[in-house]
């Protein structure tokens, strides 16, 4: 198959760039600019890059006629996160490939409310990037039903993978968490640490992308969960990553309104976000239809990330 890998390195096309080559594939690496991944390797020496840059060329109109220029049989787009920008990529591939494989996130979701939850669950999506990706997604769907439009979405986790700072036990970005739970200090924890993240390895976002391919049969017109087999407690994440360095995990509970004086501005927004939230997805109809099936779980995910930012930065 000849494909175009729009966002190809990425974080997630980091992954499944090569995964693609290796299993065969001719691919065409769209980026902003020539850049390196995140992870080397062999396969990025077969790999075409193509510099094109997607906000410059869409507000041209000319981004979607250009990948299709391309002639691929099948499209996989990691950075649509505007309506406008499915539109033309949408109105020009119509009728020309076989695939549209649509990165989404579970943010679509919304609130959970009967937990684990599935694709078919009513979506009400609150914050501007899950209110923008469901809109992305119903109108592929409306595509695909009304003009035959080839189209899957996956709906990745939280991404975790070397290279980048995973979310934390607090729910924000902030990695000074991971350092003072490596030396035993204590961490404090919004309300009584029960929300829940639910992180996904982008190796196995990679994995469904291909697996989606491969069942293009059952893919087409679908959407589904790409996550680890588990979402887990903020609670949970903290004491299990204080059992990995060794020792018991020393945390304060506080309520939300205190616990948010207790830290920036910034990271306060993040772990709102992400607590508001409390995904807890369901893969049952990604591994019975696709076959996906993840190697990491949750917890095995950040520390392969954390152990790799220990290396650069010894906690």
């Amino acid at each position: 198959m000849r494909i175009a890998v729009i966002g190809g390195t990425g974080h997630i096309g980091s992954y499944l760039t090569p995964k693609l080559v290796e299993a065969g594939h001719t691919v065409l690496c769209i980026c902003r600019g020539i850049k390196t991944p995140y992870l080397p390797g062999t396969a990025w020496k077969t790999i075409r890059q193509i510099a094109l840059d997607r906000d410059v060329e869409e507000a041209t109109g000319t981004f979607g006629e250009k990948i299709a220029s391309l002639d691929p049989h099948v499209v996989m787009d990691l950075t649509c996160y505007r309506l406008e920008s499915a539109e033309q990529l949408v109105a020009s591939l119509l009728g020309r490939i076989e695939h549209l494989i649509h990165c989404g996130t579970i943010w679509v979701h919304g609130h959970s409310s009967e937990v684990p939850t599935v694709e078919e669950a009513p979506k009400f999506p609150f914050g501007e990037y899950g209110i923008r990706k469901l809109a992305i997604e119903q109108f592929l769907f409306a595509k695909a039903r009304k003009e035959s439009l080839p189209a899957t979405v996956l709906n990745p986790g939280h991404l975790v993978g070397i290279g980048w700072n995973p979310v934390n036990p607090q729910g924000n970005f902030n990695p000074a968490i991971f350092s003072d739970l490596a030396q035993g200090k204590n961490v404090s924890l919004p309300n009584l640490g029960m929300e829940t993240l639910h992180h996904v390895h982008a190796d196995d976002v990679a994995q469904a992308f291909l697996c989606a391919m491969a069942r293009r049969s059952v893919a087409l017109g679908e959407s589904f969960h790409v996550v680890s087999p588990a979402a887990i407690t903020l609670r949970g994440f903290a004491e299990r990553m204080s059992t990995w360095y060794g020792h018991s995990a020393k945390l304060n509970f506080v309520p939300w309104e205190e616990w948010r004086q207790s830290v920036n501005e910034k990271d306060a927004r993040i772990t709102w976000d992400h607590i508001a939230h409390s995904p807890n997805c369901s893969i049952a109809k990604a591994r019975n239809l696709l076959g996906y099936a993840p190697r990491y779980t949750s917890l095995q995910a950040v520390q392969e990330s954390v152990a790799a930012m220990q290396l650069n930065e010894p906690i």
